[in-house]
C-alpha cells in the first residue's frame, strides 16, 4: 500500500473489482466438466437431492392412507404396476431430457420449439407451488417449537366446552349431561383438533373472512424462507451439502418412530388394517384402486414439474441417468411403504388407547399430519421428544421438495440470462425467497388453510397429468422416441434393441394411455374442493380456475408467439416449429459428435446456401 499509494489501490478497485470480487458464477468449481453452468460436487448428492425432492410430504400422509383405504395390501399390486408401466419411464424421460442439454425446463424444448410452452406451465407451477409449500414448512416448524413443552399443548382440553379427551364425530346433549328431551347433534373437537384450529391456525369460518395475519405463523414463514435461502445461496453447490443430513435424517426418524411403534399396544392392530390380513384383493376389481395408485406415482416421482429436469441437468453427459432413475424411484416407493408402518403401528395404539376402531382414527393430510397423529403421540411417555422428532422430519422432507423448487424457478432464469444473473446467483436466490415470503403472506391469515387447500386442489392436481401427457407425446411422437434413444446412447453408449423394446412400448404407448385415462376421469369426478365442512364461496372457485388458466394459458400464447416470429407460410412455420432448433444439442462441443458437430452444421447451412444459388441463378436465366 504505501509503495503503491492510495489512489492506485483505489484504481485497482474501482477500474477491476473482479479482482476483489469473482464474475464466474460462485456455484462453479474449477473442477466442473461444465465450467459455465456447474456440476454437482459427487454422483451422492445428485442422489441425495433427488431422493429428497422424489420422497415429499405426500409419502408420509398420504400414501399410508391410499394404502388402508384401497385394500390395504393389495394395494401395492396396482401401485408397483403404475410405477413400472408409467412411473419409472417417465422419470427416467426427464432425466435423460435435463442431462443431455444440460438446461432446465424451459430451455430443454428447443428440442420441440412450439411446446417451449409447456416448460413455462412448468415453472409457473413450480411459483405457485412454492408459496403454500413454504407454508407447510411453517407450520412444521411451529409444532416443532410447540413440542418444546410438557405436557404438550394438544394433550388436554382447554376451557373450550366443545372440546372432548375421546375423539368422537359428533355428541349430543346427552353425552353432555344436559336434561333435555330433544337430542340435537353438537360438533365436538379432541383436543389436538382444538389446538390445530383455535391455537396455530386461528382458523376463521372461511375464506370471506381473511382476518389479520396470524404472526407465529408468519415469523415460522419468514425463518422458513431464511432456511432455504441459506440452503440454496450457492445454488447446487450448497444445497447439496445440506442434503446429506436433509434427505437422510427423516430415515433415521421413521426408523425410531418404527421401533418405538411395534412395542406399543395396538400396534399390531394398526399394521394389519395399514397392509396385513384386512388386505382386501376383491378391491383390485375397482378401477378407482387403480386411478388411486397411477396418480400416487405421479405426484410421488414430481412428474411434470420440471425438478427432475432441473436437477438432472447439472449431472456430468456421461453418468448414468438409467441406474439413477431406477434407484430414485425405487426408494422413493419403498419409502411410502415403510412410512406407512411408522404411522398405523402408532395410530394403532392411539386407537387402543381409545377402545374404538383403526379406521375412526385415521385421517389423511392435514389431518393425518397436524391433528390424528400428534394426538397419537400425546399419548406416549416422554411424548415430546417423539412430536419434536415427527415434525423435524416433516420439516426436512418439506425443506428437500422445496429446493428443488426454487431451485427450477432460479436455474431458469440463469439459462435464459447467463449474462445477467451469473455472478448474482446469492441475490436472485434471496429475492425469489423473498417475492415468495412476500406471497405466501395470505396462507398465514386465518384464513390461510382455506388459501392453501384451494392452490393445492387446482394447481397440484390435473394440471401436471396434462403437462406430463404433453412432455411425453412432444418427445416420442414430435421430436422422435428413436432420434431421443439415439441422444441417449450418446451418454450412456450403445445399448441393444431388445432393451430399448420396453421404454419405447411405454413412451409410445403405454404411457401416454395411461395419463389420458386419468386426466379425462380425473376432470370428469372433479367436485369443488372443501375443507372439512366448509364450502369455497364461488369468487374463490373463480380464482382455482383462473390460477389453472393462468399455468395453461403459457402453452398456447408461447406457442402463437413463435408462429409469429418464425419466416415462411404457416405450414413452412409450424414444421420449423416442431423441428429441434439450432440451439438443441449437448451443452459442451466435446460430447456433440457427428450428430451435433458444429462443422456438420455449418456445413449444412453451406449446402443449403449453394441450393440456394442455384434456383436464384435457375430463376434470372428464365427470366
Amino acid at each position: 500500500m504505501r509503495k503503491y499509494g492510495w489512489n492506485t489501490f483505489k484504481d485497482l478497485i474501482f477500474r477491476n473489482p473482479s479482482v476483489f470480487f469473482f464474475e464466474q458464477d460462485p456455484h462453479v468449481d474449477d473442477g466442473d466438466e461444465n465450467t459455465e453452468r456447474g456440476n454437482w460436487v459427487n454422483k451422492k448428492e445428485y442422489i441425495l437431492s433427488m431422493i429428497g425432492y422424489a420422497v415429499g410430504l405426500g409419502n408420509i400422509w398420504r400414501f399410508p392412507y391410499l394404502a388402508y383405504k384401497n385394500g390395504g395390501g393389495a394395494f401395492l399390486i396396482p401401485y408397483f404396476t403404475m410405477l413400472v408401466v408409467t412411473g419409472i419411464p417417465l422419470f427416467f424421460l426427464e432425466s435423460a431430457l435435463g442431462q443431455f442439454c444440460s438446461q432446465g425446463p424451459i430451455n430443454v424444448w428447443r428440442a420441440v420449439p412450439i411446446l417451449q410452452g409447456v416448460g413455462v406451465a412448468m415453472v409457473m407451477v413450480n411459483l405457485i407451488v412454492s408459496i403454500y409449500y413454504n407454508v407447510i414448512i411453517a407450520y412444521s416448524l411451529y409444532y416443532m417449537f410447540a413440542s418444546m413443552q410438557f405436557p404438550l399443548p394438544w394433550s388436554s382440553c382447554s376451557s373450550n366446552s366443545s372440546c372432548s379427551d375421546t375423539p368422537m364425530a359428533n355428541w349430543t346433549q346427552e353425552n353432555i349431561a344436559c336434561p333435555s328431551s330433544s337430542i340435537m347433534p353438537v360438533s365436538v373437537q379432541t383436543p389436538s383438533e382444538q389446538y390445530w384450529d383455535l391455537v396455530a391456525l386461528q382458523r376463521s369460518s372461511g375464506l370471506d373472512e381473511t382476518g389479520p395475519v396470524v404472526w407465529h405463523l408468519a415469523l415460522c414463514l419468514l425463518l422458513s424462507s431464511i432456511i432455504v435461502a441459506a440452503a440454496l445461496i450457492r445454488g447446487i453447490k450448497s444445497s447439496g451439502k445440506v442434503v446429506y443430513f436433509t434427505a437422510t435424517f427423516p430415515y433415521v426418524v421413521i426408523v425410531i418412530l418404527l421401533i418405538r411403534g411395534v412395542t406399543l399396544e395396538g400396534a399390531r392392530d394398526g399394521i394389519e388394517f395399514y397392509i396385513g390380513s384386512q388386505s382386501n384383493l376383491t378391491k383390485l376389481t375397482e378401477a378407482e384402486v387403480w386411478k388411486d395408485a397411477a396418480t400416487q406415482t405421479f405426484y410421488s416421482l414430481s412428474i411434470g414439474w420440471g425438478g427432475v429436469m432441473t436437477l438432472a441437468s447439472y449431472n456430468n453427459f456421461h453418468n448414468n441417468v438409467f441406474k439413477d432413475s431406477l434407484v430414485v424411484s425405487l426408494t422413493n416407493a419403498g419409502t411410502s411403504v415403510f412410512a406407512g408402518f411408522a404411522i398405523f403401528s402408532i395410530l394403532g395404539h392411539m386407537a387402543h388407547i381409545y377402545k374404538i376402531p383403526v379406521g375412526e382414527v385415521v385421517k389423511e393430510g392435514f389431518g393425518l399430519a397436524f391433528i390424528a397423529y400428534p394426538d397419537a403421540l400425546s399419548q406416549l411417555p416422554i411424548s415430546p421428544l417423539w412430536s419434536i422428532l415427527f415434525f423435524f422430519m416433516l420439516l426436512t422432507v418439506g425443506l428437500d421438495s422445496q429446493f428443488a423448487g426454487i431451485e427450477v424457478i432460479t436455474t431458469c432464469l440463469l439459462d435464459a440470462f447467463p449474462k445477467l444473473f451469473k455472478s448474482k446467483h446469492a441475490l436472485l436466490t434471496l429475492t425469489t425467497s423473498s417475492i415468495l415470503y412476500l406471497l405466501g403472506l395470505p396462507c398465514v391469515t386465518r384464513a390461510g388453510i382455506y388459501w392453501v387447500t384451494l392452490i393445492d386442489q387446482f394447481v397440484a392436481s390435473w394440471v401436471l397429468l396434462f403437462l406430463a401427457l404433453l412432455e411425453v407425446a412432444g418427445v416420442a411422437y414430435i421430436y422422435g422416441g428413436n432420434r431421443f434413444i439415439k441422444d441417449i446412447e450418446m451418454m450412456l453408449g450403445k445399448k441393444t434393441f431388445a432393451f430399448w423394446l420396453w421404454w419405447r412400448a411405454c413412451w409410445f404407448f403405454i404411457s401416454p394411455c395411461v395419463i389420458v385415462v386419468i386426466l379425462v376421469w380425473s376432470v370428469i369426478t372433479f367436485v369443488p374442493p372443501t375443507y372439512g365442512e366448509v364450502s369455497y364461496p364461488p369468487w374463490g372457485l373463480a380464482l382455482g380456475w383462473l390460477m389453472i388458466a393462468f399455468v395453461l394459458l403459457w402453452i398456447p400464447a408461447v406457442a402463437v408467439y413463435k408462429m409469429i416470429k418464425a419466416k415462411g407460410n404457416p405450414w413452412k412455420r409450424l414444421k420449423s416449429l416442431c423441428s429441434p432448433s439450432d440451439k438443441w444439442h449437448p451443452y459442451l462441443d466435446v460430447h456433440r459428435g457427428e450428430r451435433y458437430s458444429g462443422e456438420r452444421c455449418s456445413c449444412r447451412k453451406t449446402r443449403i446456401n449453394k441450393q440456394q444459388v442455384n434456383v436464384n441463378v435457375i430463376s434470372s436465366s428464365w427470366l
